[in-house]
């Protein structure tokens, strides 16, 4: 059913899950959400399934004229959110009417993306099993595009609507400043660079540069020295690879990362980095900070736990 008619399609606001897994052998990326905390914890305040395929907003917010009553909420990058020029609070439930206009009134504040789920989820074809959009190959999503003027967001009805509002506690909320310090593990190519450029990476700042995107972080800082400028041979890549052409400018690969790739890896960035990552625009700056694998193991495992228990952490109020 139609719920939503696009006003104003924001900078780039494009439909995502979790993505589209169990292809990259045959060149297909995965895709999917930038930041799973915030697309989780916004699946969850409308009582949906955690992949569950909901906006994902960069920068500039989309305008909305709301077509039927429906339960909606935003989180992640900071936005003043309003309905009908009311401000409404973020990392909540909020209900909409029909007629009703609901905007993201200027720019991000901070932080870079935010997450638009609606109770019963988004409705798209399912492309390989995700309804993911990847623009580059114009294919998931709508119409393997970002939204545009006039578009209608249609979501897959309901069998009941929330009886009580959810709030996530503002001790789970996110804070996105302007620097941002990510764990790594060194290599797998870690050897095809001097101890000099080793340290270089680990202790120097490095910028976010705006040729970045949603396929990887061109980042700028002191050149990471390498022994020789031979590259190794091609193989697969995954999100939060950290690859380092001949200029020694690192790039951090992100949710629509290509399957492969031939500049040598100095480090992965590891799965929660790579999430919080997700949060930094041009200009910030991005520290990295080396770990163990099993330390890195740790984490993830800590990462899906929390995931996973956030649905029981809301706060419910009666509406």
């Amino acid at each position: 059913m139609e719920l939503f008619r696009v006003i104003k399609p924001g900078l780039f606001t494009t439909v995502q899950d979790l993505g589209r897994w169990g292809y990259q052998r045959l060149g297909v990326p995965v895709s999917g959400v930038m930041d799973e905390y915030a697309f989780a914890a916004a699946n969850l305040l409308v009582e949906n399934q955690l992949n569950d395929a909901s906006l994902e907003v960069t920068l500039i917010g989309p305008e909305l004229e709301g077509l039927r009553k429906a339960q909606i909420a935003v989180t992640g990058a900071d936005f003043s959110l309003a309905v009908n020029g009311d401000l409404v609070s973020m990392w909540q439930t909020i209900n909409i009417e029909r007629g009703d206009t609901f905007t993201f009134a200027g720019g991000a504040r901070s932080g870079c993306r935010a997450y638009l789920a609606v109770k019963g989820g988004i409705d798209v074809p399912l492309v390989l099993g995700s309804r993911s959009t990847y623009v580059r190959g114009g294919f998931g999503g709508n119409e393997g595009r970002a939204l545009r003027t006039g578009d209608l967001i249609r979501v897959f009805a309901s069998e009941k609507s929330l009886k009580s509002k959810r709030t996530l506690p503002p001790e789970l909320v996110p804070c996105y400043d302007k620097e941002f310090s990510v764990d790594v593990v060194l290599g797998p190519q870690e050897d095809m660079f001097t101890a000099e450029g080793v340290e270089t990476f680990l202790s120097s700042p490095y910028t976010v540069t705006p040729e970045s995107d949603r396929m990887g972080y061109r980042l700028s800082g002191n050149p990471i020295e390498r022994k020789s400028t031979a590259e190794p041979v091609t193989e697969a890549l995954v999100k939060g690879s950290a690859q380092v052409p001949s200029n020694g400018q690192p790039i951090i690969l992100m949710a629509d990362a290509q399957t492969s790739g031939g500049y040598p890896k100095i480090a992965t960035v590891c799965t929660p980095g790579a999430s919080r990552l997700a949060q930094a625009k041009p200009s910030d700056k991005v520290h990295f900070h080396k770990i163990s694998l099993s330390e890195a193991h740790r984490q993830y495992i800590e990462y899906e736990k929390r995931l996973h228990k956030l649905g029981n952490q809301l706060v419910r109020e009666a509406i």
